[in-house]
């Protein structure tokens, strides 16, 4: 069943939506690599990461999201200068998604925004579990099982679905790109490399948490 999902920041500033959610029509992975890892610690919001430094992550066509409220309030950070756009709330640094160029049209989102918004429900209920865990070399302690090698069905199923995405035209619109020159639409920060390599210290592959 195909449905509308509310999305929202923590403090609430941010709302929106993301249209036509359903098992079939997404990705639902959880990702353990250290970049991941860094973003989330560089916002604050490291409690988000599970116990192995996984973040839960659904991976969408970018026309099926959009913001109704507090929009001015999106920002990015990108570790190195050619990175990952990682997108967070500028309100409450509440993470929103990942993103590299609209040619690729796929927008990972943080499962945490659904979690806040009013009418919130389970994520597996919308999504399903997840289908696969990811770069689990970088996790914290004991790598989940299945995460460490690559996961061929996992990573063909991406494959088809952002090539789908592109051939039906779900590029546009873009949350976090602007369609006449594709430049980020909000406003994007590169961090130094003692930044960086600050965070660093804080990310697997490390052992298990006391």
């Amino acid at each position: 069943m195909f449905r509308d999902v509310e999305l929202q920041c923590r403090c609430g500033k941010l709302h929106g939506w993301l249209r036509d959610a359903a098992p079939s029509a997404v990705n639902r992975v959880v990702c353990y690599c250290d970049d991941c890892q860094a973003f989330l610690h560089h916002l604050g919001c490291a409690d988000l990461l599970d116990d192995h430094g996984g973040s839960d992550i659904v991976q969408v066509a970018p026309s099926t999201v959009s913001f109704d409220r507090g929009s001015e309030l999106v920002a990015a950070v990108r570790l190195t200068p050619k990175g990952t756009y990682r997108w967070y709330a500028s309100c409450c640094k509440t993470p929103l998604g990942d993103t590299w160029t609209p040619r690729l049209p796929f927008v990972g989102l943080a499962t945490e925004l659904f979690q806040q918004s009013p009418s919130a429900v389970p994520c597996d209920e919308v999504f399903g579990a997840p289908r696969g865990w990811l770069f689990g070399k970088f996790a914290i302690g004991e790598p989940p099982p299945g995460s460490v090698k690559p996961n061929v069905r996992l990573i063909a199923r991406t494959i088809r679905k952002v090539l789908g995405w592109k051939v039906r035209g779900k590029t546009w619109p873009h949350p976090f790109f602007d369609r006449a020159s594709g430049n980020p639409a909000w406003p994007v920060t590169v961090l130094s490399t003692a930044e960086r390599d600050a965070l660093r210290p804080l990310c697997g592959p490390r052992p298990a948490r006391a």
